[in-house]
């Protein structure tokens, strides 16, 4: 069984992430719930989660800073940032701290399931507005300074 822990500062956002997750994959556990990266760390070392759905901003201390914790402590564990922020140079940012990709808050309830589906088969996911022109997705090489040939516009 797949196992999900869910980070974001505001109850009813997480609330809406349980309900969209569990009415798609009854068979997916929300095996915890945090309202900050520091939280989000600690949970993710007692739950062992399969996928961190993580928040940016959030106090105490970001979903940015939290993901790298994570990554490096737990690195079979996928980190999909749930954000609002959408651009080309945050495909980077969320590249260079570990993350799997990430999804956009307006597109959650078309592309999470979906993304989650992704990042558990060790793609690359990166959410992106219906009227949007492709998305460069050209992932980081291992000095985080070069681009990688060949890559799709959603998955890597």
């Amino acid at each position: 069984m797949t196992r999900i822990l869910i980070v974001d500062d505001h109850e009813i956002v997480r609330e809406g992430i349980r309900t969209l997750l569990s009415r798609a994959r009854p068979d997916w556990n929300i095996c915890g719930e945090a309202s900050n990266g520091e939280d989000a760390i600690q949970l993710t070392s007692e739950m062992k989660p399969d996928v961190v759905v993580l928040d940016v901003t959030m106090p105490v201390m970001s979903g940015i800073d939290a993901a790298p914790h994570i990554v490096r402590a737990h690195p079979d564990c996928r980190v999909l940032i749930f954000t609002m922020h959408d651009s080309d140079r945050f495909v980077a940012e969320v590249q260079r701290i570990g993350a799997r990709g990430f999804v956009l808050k307006s597109q959650a309830s078309r592309d999470l399931v979906r993304a989650i589906e992704e990042v558990l088969a060790g793609e690359m996911f990166f959410s992106s507005p219906p009227d949007a022109p492709k998305r460069d997705t050209t992932p980081l090489s291992a000095d985080a300074t070069a681009p990688a040939p060949g890559v799709s516009p959603t998955r890597v």
